[in-house]
């Protein structure tokens, strides 16, 4: 077969496979958005569920959902991007850099429900923690590191080498190497891996429902127990209290991770366009 047709051929079926993917992915959305949005209002977002949730809103699992979310970046970031930073720029031992690396993808592929089991054999338990928020957000930045990690080491060393060379040239550290020139240099791979580990812990049940309790009040600090968006959304169909608040919790809960990765890419090309990426 003549290679343009066999380009042409590849071309085309890139294509449809993007056009695919891109369709599955809006009719979910669409279903979802349609079926949700009647249940929106004021009153649902900024309200307490009554009746184990058939009524009412779900404040507070907005508020469990962004605690969860903040004691994980605390964690999981500097832990997963040191790491990534330590590999990348001062480890030299070949070994050790194929075990950490195996290591983390391991821990990437394994399923979220064997963290949250982990969690509440070690943390509930064996450290006797408790139900809590904190407990969740500890087993959601386990969750999220190896992203991170494996996103934030491919980063870096994807900084071109003459950089390096031309910093080290003009007589600089190679702590202000990293901190003038690779970290910028690298920080839009970096972001990208933080924002996909956290969106995806964001919207995780299964590795928390062991973890958080289920309360329906009101949380005021990371040692309540609480109910995130998804935990509360796999509640309220599995039990089927409240398919309509089921449908919007749904929602609520897509509409706030296309926020942040609409807002996230926004600040990632504005960063790029300002170091002329």
């Amino acid at each position: 077969m003549h290679v343009k047709s066999i380009q042409k051929i590849t071309s085309f079926w890139f294509k449809l496979s993007g056009a695919i993917t891109l369709a599955i992915l809006m009719i979910i959305v669409s279903y979802i958005l349609i079926k949700g949005i009647g249940a929106i209002n004021l009153e649902f977002l900024l309200t307490k569920p009554v009746d184990s949730g058939r009524e009412g809103g779900i404040l507070p699992m907005i508020l469990s959902s962004l605690y969860l979310l903040a004691v994980t970046s605390f964690i999981a970031i500097p832990l997963g991007v040191g790491s990534a930073l330590y590999m990348a720029e001062y480890n030299e031992n070949h070994k050790l850099e194929v075990v950490i690396r195996f290591i983390s993808q391991v821990l990437a592929s394994v399923p979220s429900i064997v963290f949250g089991l982990f969690g509440l054999a070690f943390l509930i338990f064996f450290l006797k923690t408790g139900w809590s928020l904190l407990s969740g957000g500890v087993i959601l930045s386990l969750m999220s590191m190896p992203t991170i990690y494996q996103v934030s080491e491919v980063a870096l060393k994807s900084v071109p080498e003459h950089y390096k060379e031309g910093c080290y040239g003009m007589g600089a550290t190679k702590w202000q190497c990293i901190t003038s020139i690779i970290l910028p240099t690298a920080a839009s791979g970096i972001f990208t891996g933080i924002i996909l580990a956290l969106t995806r812990a964001f919207s995780e049940a299964a590795a928390v429902m062991y973890l958080v309790g289920s309360s329906l009040e009101m949380p005021t600090s990371l040692l309540d127990t609480g109910r995130p968006l998804p935990l509360h959304l796999y509640v309220l169909a599995n039990e089927g209290i409240s398919m309509e608040n089921a449908y919007g919790t749904a929602f609520v809960l897509i509409a706030i991770v296309l926020t942040i990765t609409i807002l996230s890419n926004h600040i990632i090309s504005k960063y790029e366009i300002k170091l002329g990426v």
